[in-house]
């Protein structure tokens, strides 16, 4: 496969040029997009869907309890059909838990610790959520102190095992809402996908959204041993496609959009699964792009602009009060067509701003 046509159809299987009909169904195709930074996970989704979709839409789904945000994989914040998370989570929560470990004895976290704040937390939320000061604030309450991290790696390991979730967006007046209530994950999550092999489904969904991929891309990814990649592909061959020796593609992928142009612009959020869900980016972007876009020293992966599959700029906004709708403003690395880039942002600020 020549790198042009494994572009063209990672687009295709991003949704990026075979959008989907909904937010939602971009959320199921994608399974689990990275939302440490809650508006650049809402926009993965806005941008992998047709028509005119909207923040505002986004954040009814999560209202509705179509959507859930929590710790799915790799220690990092995910956006995740609601009716996928435990299963997940089956997989990839003893290994989150094993990798933090040392941080958690260091922090004075133990199982006694996390059993006596999930019982007074089922009692606290049993009426309705509480964001993350609030429960901060009952957490202190236990005689417990929040800050240094410890706060966050206790609600992190909660939502690992089940107890909580991130579910109902709260309303931010004159900005974009950026938080959301802690709810008991029991009582929020009413439907649950029960696969017969959920490591095998795991190597099977992560392809149908980021294929063609690998075994190193699946382990990265999803933050499991080489040693269980390979197990979830052995298992799941005869549901994917291996285009080349060790490069498998969904068995049947979406259709492109009429008319969709590979070279079309892109404005892709912060974090965005295109560029950071593989085990090797120099496909997407050579050193130089990678070094402007990231991970950077603070962790921090910009939003980039992307053309022909190839990530050819960057470009910020802020969502700040009273800013959000401001229009974002763009770092080409090469020579872009003013035109292209206003239309690629131009998306963005329709989303944000509907």
């Amino acid at each position: 496969m020549t790198p042009r046509a494994l572009l063209s159809e990672r687009l295709r299987s991003h949704r990026l040029s075979a959008p989907a009909r909904s937010v939602t169904d971009a959320a199921a195709h994608m399974l689990a997009v990275q939302a440490q930074d809650f508006v650049a996970g809402r926009w993965a989704l806005g941008i992998r869907s047709s028509g005119s979709p909207t923040l505002s839409g986004v954040d009814r789904a999560f209202a509705r309890g179509d959507l859930v945000r929590s710790w799915t994989m790799r220690g990092t914040l995910h956006i995740i059909p609601a009716v996928d998370l435990r299963w997940v989570l089956s997989v990839t929560g003893p290994r989150q838990q094993a990798q933090s470990a040392n941080r958690r004895r260091d922090l004075g976290i133990d199982e006694a610790l996390l059993e006596r704040v999930a019982r007074e937390l089922r009692v606290r939320l049993a009426d309705g959520g509480r964001t993350r000061g609030e429960l901060f604030e009952d957490l202190a309450a236990l005689g417990i102190d929040p800050t240094g991290q410890r706060g966050v790696h206790i609600l992190a390991e909660l939502c690992i095992e089940g107890v909580l979730v991130q579910g109902p967006v709260v309303a931010r007046d004159g900005a974009v809402a950026r938080e959301q209530l802690f709810v008991l994950a029991d009582a929020h999550i009413t439907a649950d996908a029960r696969p017969d092999d959920p490591l095998a489904e795991l190597f099977v969904r992560y392809i149908d959204g980021h294929g063609p991929a690998g075994v190193a891309d699946f382990a990265w990814w999803s933050g499991l041993t080489l040693t269980a990649a390979r197990d979830a592909v052995e298992r799941s061959r005869h549901r994917v496609s291996e285009v080349e020796e060790g490069l498998f593609v969904a068995a049947s992928r979406p259709r492109r959009a009429r008319g969709a142009d590979d070279g079309c612009l892109l404005a892709l959020p912060m974090f965005d699964e295109f560029y950071i869900s593989y085990a090797d980016r120099s496909t997407v972007a050579d050193t130089e792009a990678m070094r402007r876009i990231g991970p950077g020293k603070n962790g921090m992966v910009r939003a980039s602009l992307v053309g022909g599959g190839r990530i050819v700029g960057a470009w910020t906004h802020s969502a700040a009060v009273g800013r959000h709708r401001d229009a974002p403003a763009a770092e080409p690395f090469v020579d872009l067509a003013p035109e292209a880039v206003a239309v690629a942002l131009q998306r963005y600020s329709d989303f944000v701003t509907g």
